[in-house]
Parts: structure tokens; C-alpha cells; sequence
């Protein structure tokens, strides 16, 4: 009976073991298409200071990515091209993001808009951890972009970004609906 009861548990052991390999190997598969797409967008998403005010926007060409935006946080574009380069798929990725230069009067247009967002009722959109609306400050110029769930919380970002101090131009690229990589 004990050596019945050795077999099984050895068997069990080797079993599992395998189990745990076979998936490890099944994750390492290139993927392509949809999937390509999703995994690019999660990985971009986990960027350590990728915030609300950096905005990435990628295209994928069958393994080529090809990675688009602007960011404010320093070291986001070299680590944006990192991890998307170490999905399994990815044979290229073409890193067209530029850096934000470095603004005390951009930074305080950036806070000034926050605030007053946040304080306006739109603070849902501007979460910290995936934020649904990013706002991208270059020259005292504001362009919004991301997704909102109605054209009045649309209208309402651009009228409010407009009457800020210091503010040249507003483009609102707010998009009504829903991002599809987003579960």
C-alpha cells in the first residue's frame, strides 16, 4: 500500500510538472493579430511613469510596431520600446515618441488643468492608474486625447482647458465611446 501510495504521489508531482512546462512554453508563442494588438496595449499601460500626462499611441503591421505620442515623464519612451520589444512577435518596433521638453510654465499649465478638471466633476477620466483622458502640454499648447462617455463631458474638457491662464490653443482629440482594448 505505501509504495501504491509513493506511485501516485510521484505521478502526481511529474504530472503537474509537466503541466507547468507545457504552459510555460504554450506563453512564449509569437502572437499576431488581435491578440499582438492587446498585449502591446497592456504592456504600455504597466509602464511605471506612464501617467496622465503622456499619451502612447501604437500601430502594429503584422511583427513591426510602431509606436507613436508625446510623454512628459522622463525614461517612458526608452521604456516603452523595451517591453514592447520583448513581446513575443514583435521582430521591430519603430519608437517615433517624443519627449516633452522639460517647462516650469507647461508644468504649471499641467496642474492648473488637472485641478480643474478634477474639480469640475470630471475627475472619473483622469485616474491616476489608467486614466480615460491624457493631457499633453507642449508650448502652452493643450491637446486632450483619450475617450469620454459623452459629447456634453467632451465639450465640457474643451471649454474648460480653453479658459485657462496661459493657454494658447486647445485640440480636442477626446474620443465619445469606449477604448476597445480596455477590459
Amino acid at each position: 500500500m505505501k509504495k501504491f501510495r509513493s506511485y501516485i504521489v510521484l505521478s502526481s508531482v511529474l504530472i503537474t510538472l509537466f503541466a507547468i512546462a507545457a504552459n510555460a512554453q504554450s506563453s512564449k508563442r509569437p502572437l499576431s493579430g488581435r491578440a499582438l494588438e492587446q498585449k502591446v496595449y497592456k504592456e504600455i499601460i504597466k509602464l511605471p511613469y506612464y501617467g496622465v500626462f503622456d499619451f502612447i499611441n501604437f500601430r502594429v503591421n503584422g511583427s513591426i510596431v510602431t509606436l507613436d505620442g508625446k510623454v512628459a515623464s522622463l525614461g517612458t519612451k526608452s521604456s516603452a520600446a523595451s517591453v514592447v520589444k520583448r513581446i513575443p512577435g514583435v521582430t521591430r518596433v519603430v519608437n517615433n515618441i517624443d519627449n516633452l521638453p522639460p517647462s516650469s510654465f507647461d508644468n504649471r499649465i499641467r496642474r492648473t488643468a488637472y485641478r480643474e478638471f478634477a474639480n469640475s466633476g470630471l475627475y472619473r477620466y483622469l485616474y491616476e492608474n489608467r486614466p480615460d483622458v491624457r493631457i499633453i502640454v507642449e508650448n502652452g499648447r493643450i491637446t486632450l486625447e483619450g475617450y469620454v462617455s459623452n459629447n456634453g463631458d467632451r465639450n465640457r474638457f474643451n471649454i474648460l482647458a480653453n479658459g485657462l491662464p496661459g493657454v494658447f490653443n486647445v485640440t480636442n482629440n477626446l474620443i465619445v465611446g469606449r477604448d476597445s482594448y480596455r477590459s
